[in-house]
Protein backbone atom coordinates (compact mmCIF):
# COMPACT_ATOMS: atom_id res chain seq x y z
CA UNK A 1 0.00 0.00 0.00
CA UNK A 2 1.26 3.48 -0.86
CA UNK A 3 0.27 6.44 1.32
CA UNK A 4 0.91 10.05 0.38
CA UNK A 5 0.53 12.51 3.25
CA UNK A 6 0.16 16.13 2.13
CA UNK A 7 0.62 18.91 4.69
CA UNK A 8 -0.48 22.51 4.35
CA UNK A 9 0.66 24.84 7.12
CA UNK A 10 2.78 22.22 8.90
CA UNK A 11 3.66 23.74 12.31
CA UNK A 12 6.73 21.53 12.86
CA UNK A 13 9.64 20.47 10.70
CA UNK A 14 8.76 17.80 8.14
CA UNK A 15 11.77 15.77 9.32
CA UNK A 16 10.13 15.38 12.75
CA UNK A 17 7.09 13.81 11.14
CA UNK A 18 9.28 11.57 9.00
CA UNK A 19 11.24 10.36 12.03
CA UNK A 20 8.03 9.59 13.97
CA UNK A 21 6.64 7.62 11.01
CA UNK A 22 9.90 5.70 10.64
CA UNK A 23 9.63 4.63 14.29
CA UNK A 24 5.91 3.80 14.11
CA UNK A 25 6.22 1.74 10.91
CA UNK A 26 9.72 0.37 11.46
CA UNK A 27 8.77 -3.28 10.93
CA UNK A 28 6.25 -2.97 8.13
CA UNK A 29 6.82 0.24 6.24
CA UNK A 30 9.12 3.11 5.43
CA UNK A 31 9.12 6.68 4.22
CA UNK A 32 10.26 6.47 0.61
CA UNK A 33 10.02 10.07 -0.48
CA UNK A 34 9.39 13.65 0.53
CA UNK A 35 9.06 17.03 -1.05
CA UNK A 36 8.00 20.60 -0.49
CA UNK A 37 6.97 23.67 -2.43
CA UNK A 38 4.08 26.04 -3.10
CA UNK A 39 3.22 26.31 0.61
CA UNK A 40 2.87 22.60 1.20
CA UNK A 41 4.97 19.50 1.74
CA UNK A 42 4.43 15.76 1.52
CA UNK A 43 5.76 12.44 2.70
CA UNK A 44 5.41 9.14 0.84
CA UNK A 45 4.95 6.07 3.02
CA UNK A 46 5.23 2.57 1.56
CA UNK A 47 3.50 -0.10 3.67
CA UNK A 48 4.04 -3.86 3.39
CA UNK A 49 1.40 -5.54 1.23
CA UNK A 50 0.35 -7.97 3.97
CA UNK A 51 -0.50 -5.16 6.42
CA UNK A 52 -4.09 -4.53 7.48
CA UNK A 53 -5.13 -1.28 5.73
CA UNK A 54 -7.53 -0.19 8.50
CA UNK A 55 -4.95 -0.78 11.24
CA UNK A 56 -2.30 1.00 9.19
CA UNK A 57 -4.44 4.10 8.73
CA UNK A 58 -5.38 4.07 12.41
CA UNK A 59 -1.69 3.94 13.39
CA UNK A 60 -0.90 6.74 10.93
CA UNK A 61 -3.66 8.96 12.32
CA UNK A 62 -2.44 8.27 15.85
CA UNK A 63 1.10 9.39 14.96
CA UNK A 64 -0.16 12.54 13.26
CA UNK A 65 -2.43 13.34 16.22
CA UNK A 66 0.38 12.82 18.74
CA UNK A 67 2.49 15.30 16.79
CA UNK A 68 -0.39 17.77 16.59
CA UNK A 69 -0.38 17.83 12.79
CA UNK A 70 -3.47 15.78 11.91
CA UNK A 71 -5.55 18.87 11.11
CA UNK A 72 -3.13 20.06 8.43
CA UNK A 73 -2.71 16.63 6.78
CA UNK A 74 -4.51 15.04 3.86
CA UNK A 75 -3.95 11.30 3.45
CA UNK A 76 -4.13 9.76 -0.03
CA UNK A 77 -4.01 5.95 -0.24
CA UNK A 78 -3.36 3.76 -3.28
CA UNK A 79 -2.40 0.15 -3.75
Amino acid sequence: MFVEIVFVGLPIDRDEVEEALDVAFELDGEVTGAGSGMGQCHLDLEIAEDSDPAATLERLRAVLSELGVADCATVNVSK
